[in-house]
């Protein structure tokens, strides 16, 4: 079979995961914190270099880039969209972008094989969640509208340690799931139905920055 090389990351959540695969292979998925008072992203590169050098790869070798587009951090959102066009242009490589909602839902959903719909909604600031639903992401909603939503009882309730008081349901941030793996097989899907095109990559900014 001949090697097919993706490199996914995501800096955009509360820690940095980063893969290697190969045909969908995990061949190595790292977790990396914050380190004193850097934030994780500041760590990428290196990161990368030294998976590529463990696994006696060269940057030229990698057929796919994946990674988170957002929402999240939006320092994390940055880092990683740009690192991911950078990578992909200077290669001529696919590029591939997946929301951190949908990367959640699907870790959580293949994990825990719940029996309803999920609704994922984490903190975005202002009384309000960034929602997907049904497949979707709904955008920026107040609290009230997600929580009549969540009271028609028809769904499983995914949210975070913030706003799981709030909302009720499962908090991802305690369940330690493997949203690298996640991130790698879901871009693996979407290279295969999808163009790709690393000008077409683009940060998933719900709302815009904070100011100041």
């Amino acid at each position: 079979m001949t090697n097919n090389y993706s490199l996914c990351f995501d800096t955009c959540l509360e820690k940095m995961y980063i893969t290697l695969a190969n045909n969908n292979n995990i061949l190595t998925s790292e977790i990396i914190e914050n380190h004193d008072s850097k934030y994780h992203s500041a760590f990428l590169i290196s990161t990368i270099e030294r998976i590529l050098n463990k696994n006696n790869i060269k940057p030229q070798d990698i057929s796919l880039i994946g990674t988170n587009v957002g929402p999240g951090s939006f320092t994390g959102i940055r880092a990683c969209t740009t690192v991911a066009r950078v990578f992909a242009q200077q290669y001529n490589i696919k590029a591939c972008g997946i929301s951190s909602l949908e990367i959640i839902t699907e870790a959580f959903k293949n994990n825990f094989k719940p029996q309803k719909p999920i609704l994922t909604a984490t903190d975005a600031r202002k009384n309000m969640a960034y929602l997907f639903v049904d497949g979707e992401i709904k955008g920026a909603i107040l609290l009230d509208e997600i929580k009549t939503l969540i009271e028609t009882g028809k769904y499983e309730v995914l949210t975070d340690t913030k706003l799981l008081p709030i909302l009720g349901g499962t908090s991802y941030q305690e369940l330690n799931l493997p949203l690298g793996e996640t991130l790698s097989k879901l871009v693996f899907e979407k290279s295969k139905t999808s163009d790709c095109d690393w000008k077409k990559l683009k940060p998933l900014y719900i709302q815009p920055p904070p100011m100041g």
